[in-house]
């Protein structure tokens, strides 16, 4: 060392890379300020990171990797909002808009059944004419066309809309939705939970206080929903780091998150890309240390899916080797992620899943949308 010159101070208040993760191993609960010092690893560390990771997956739920029988039934792509990471919603006199009626939405119900999924999802443009009642009808359709068929449905954003177009407290909708047939919630709408970013890339949706309060009200009446996070636009580590705390906070209070679901953000078709307000979303480093990150923060929840949607096969691949256990779902119509630009997203054969998985020395077994195995009671 030079004279004069300089240690700079770890990020890990005062620890070794290594004495954190070990201390992790050991326990220790990382803070906020420990999650976003980790985001910012580079070079070798971010296979330190991730192994640590993937350590921590095979000590909570061992080496199988699950996936859903699932099938998308995105109702219409009419919207109020105008996000500026979405490229599916449309204005009404859009050439490509649309609005399938109640009779298609049991018919393409009926054809999930055929296929043997256990789960039916569907989240949809906020369309100008919905309330309570229009959300009600897609779930009663559903469960017609469906019978027995997991619904997992709407969002906290959804639930919002549609409880004040009706005027009615969000409570009394969730309640309503859980009688006609809702099975879980979505944990999206939630992007980042930082609301001066939520300013910037998503104006219209509801803050981080009422998308947390809905989750709560819906965990409190034992409605379970996953939980998301929105990467790679116009948000800072930090803001990752206070996102997931929010995450970790809520399930350490209600334990109704089934698990956490990382999704990078597709950004050629978006305005926000566009107009020059986000980046071409996360680098391959960003995408294996979000996994990773989750992983070790998210001590209380099981399992972190890695969305191949989103990320492409390949490197959702790696991502199972750096904490995630999960590969989503078969994902028959997935319209959303493909609007924003994301290509080969309609289908994933559990035959490819299984390649995947076996070639990182896995096991693949199917799962039901709550995590048990289809058939179990």
């Amino acid at each position: 060392m030079s004279i004069g010159s300089t240690v700079a101070p770890s990020p890990f208040r005062g620890r070794t890379l290594e004495v954190l993760l070990g201390d992790v191993r050991e326990g220790h609960r990382l803070t906020r300020e420990e999650a976003a010092a980790l985001f910012k690893v580079k070079g070798r560390d971010v296979w330190r990171v991730a192994g640590a990771a993937d350590e921590q997956r095979e000590r909570l739920v061992g080496d199988e990797v699950t996936y859903v029988r699932n099938q998308n039934i995105n109702v219409t792509n009419l919207c109020i909002n105008s996000c500026g990471f979405c490229g599916f919603s449309r204005k009404p006199g859009d050439e490509d808009a649309y609005h399938f009626p109640a009779q298609v939405v049991r018919e393409k119900a009926a054809l999930a059944r055929a296929r043997g999924v256990t789960e039916i999802c569907t989240v949809s443009g906020l369309h100008p004419d919905f309330d309570a009642g229009s959300y009600l009808e897609i779930l009663t359709c559903i469960r017609q066309g469906a019978p027995g068929v997991h619904i997992h449905a709407s969002n906290p954003m959804e639930v919002a809309y549609g409880a004040r177009k009706s005027g009615i407290t969000t409570v009394e909708m969730l309640g309503m939705m859980k009688e006609a047939g809702l099975g879980s919630l979505c944990g999206t709408a939630a992007e980042i939970l930082v609301d001066g970013v939520r300013a910037v890339i998503c104006p219209g949706k509801v803050s981080t206080a009422e998308w947390v309060r809905i989750i709560r009200e819906a965990h409190s009446l034992g409605i379970p929903s996953t939980a998301t996070i929105m990467y790679g636009h116009c948000e800072t580590v930090e803001d990752r780091a206070r996102h997931l705390e929010i995450i970790r906070e809520i399930q350490d209070e209600t334990g109704g998150f089934t698990e956490f679901v990382p999704l990078s953000f597709i950004h050629r078709e978006t305005p926000l890309f566009r107009r020059g307000q986000a980046r071409a979303g996360a680098t391959g480093r960003e995408d294996l240390l979000m996994t990773a990150v989750s992983r070790l923060f998210l001590d209380n929840i099981p399992h972190i899916q890695v969305s191949w949607v989103k990320l492409g096969l390949k490197m959702a691949q790696m991502c199972l080797i750096a904490g995630g256990d999960d590969l989503g779902g078969t994902m028959f119509e997935e319209s959303i992620s493909k609007g924003a630009g994301a290509t080969d997203t309609d289908y994933l054969d559990p035959a490819e899943m299984r390649r995947m998985a076996e070639d990182i020395g896995r096991t693949l077994r199917q799962r039901t949308t709550l995590y048990t195995t289809p058939g179990e009671s």
